[in-house]
């Protein structure tokens, strides 16, 4: 592996527009001396923000792209009728070896779809999945699929499991993950024929299986990483987001309700502004498209610069640590 990393970056298909990519670009250019960036999108437009933003720098180079997939675009027509979209080149150019690794706060549909048509998968995968960090008790837990797949067979939530042990491994650190999949229930007896199915592939694995675990302990710090289908982890996903959000809306009209409950708040105001960053989403953003042979990142559509720079770190972690070629080697161990 050559001592530069080189990240492509579809700069158009975010919801704030390129400004804040070329933002991020800045931040991390500053920090990592062995980084290289090809901005992907309308040549002019992200000429002229380069030269306002970062001025000249000779480790950016611009690709110019004429369209842009919008965020209601079926994978589909995406697929077939925007091949000079920014996402398509940026993912292009992973093809070709030029770049090492892809990141787009686009349209999630067509990003799977074009990265799995592009890329294929790696050999003995059948589907990619999605997982993201989450802030969790004693650390970051690491939850897939996060939505690529609906519905999966215990050989593909075995294969989700593999995945996520070197994400959490190269992410995180984490020698040997503890993995659980999510269950109705941690009783042996508990759950359907399929998550029972992947429970005996995991447990006669290598892999540090601890069992199924339940939708109230996912952030508990019990595992690091969590394996479900798509349909049931996005729902989860969301539910958690949702229920933080609504949790810090209730404790902030509880805190302005009289006089005496703002006395109050003016003591704990520290602890909140606190929890509130080690809980802030924008951290751990940047999802991994696992099990394409290449390395894909997923930034919310909606980062600012703080939040798409993780994006563009956790790209640069993988590619660092080469994540597509531990996973064909782990693959090959456990010979599934």
């Amino acid at each position: 592996m050559t001592s530069e990393s080189i990240i492509a970056i579809d700069a158009m298909s975010g919801d704030l527009g390129a400004e804040v990519v070329v933002h991020a670009v800045k931040k991390c250019l500053d920090k990592e001396s062995n980084l290289h960036i090809i901005l992907v999108g309308k040549e002019k437009e992200l000429s002229s923000l380069v030269t306002q933003i970062i001025g000249k720098e000779s480790r950016i180079e611009i690709k110019n792209a004429t369209e842009i997939v919008n965020m209601s675009e079926l994978p589909t027509e995406a697929l077939r009728r925007k091949k000079n979209s920014s996402m398509r080149v940026a993912i292009d150019l992973l093809k070709m070896g030029n770049a090492h690794a892809c990141v787009s706060a686009g349209n999630t549909g067509a990003l799977m779809a074009t990265a799995k048509f592009v890329l294929k998968m790696l050999p003995e995968i059948d589907r990619p999945a999605i997982i993201a960090g989450l802030p969790a008790v004693g650390g970051t837990i690491h939850m897939l699929d996060l939505g690529a797949n609906t519905i999966s067979n215990e050989e593909q939530l075995f294969q989700f499991a593999l995945m996520g042990s070197i994400v959490a491994t190269d992410i995180s650190n984490i020698l040997r993950p503890r993995i659980a999949l999510l269950n109705i229930g941690v009783e042996d007896t508990k759950g359907h024929d399929t998550v029972k199915a992947a429970a005996n592939l995991l447990s006669s694995s290598s892999l540090n299986y601890v069992g199924f675990i339940e939708g109230s302990k996912i952030l508990s710090g019990k595992a690091d990483v969590i394996v479900t289908d798509g349909f049931t982890g996005n729902i989860a996903l969301k539910t958690m987001e949702g229920t933080a959000k609504h949790f810090m809306k209730f404790l902030n009209t509880s805190i302005n309700r009289d006089w005496f409950s703002k006395f109050q708040g003016i003591f704990v105001k520290p602890i909140l502004k606190r929890l509130s960053l080690e809980m802030d989403s924008r951290h751990y953003n940047g999802a991994s498209l696992v099990g394409l042979n290449g390395i894909v990142i997923k930034s919310h559509g909606d980062a600012d610069s703080y939040s798409f720079q993780r994006a563009i770190e956790t790209a640069l972690v993988e590619v660092k640590n080469q994540m597509p070629q531990q996973i064909k080697k782990l693959l090959e161990q456990e010979k599934i």
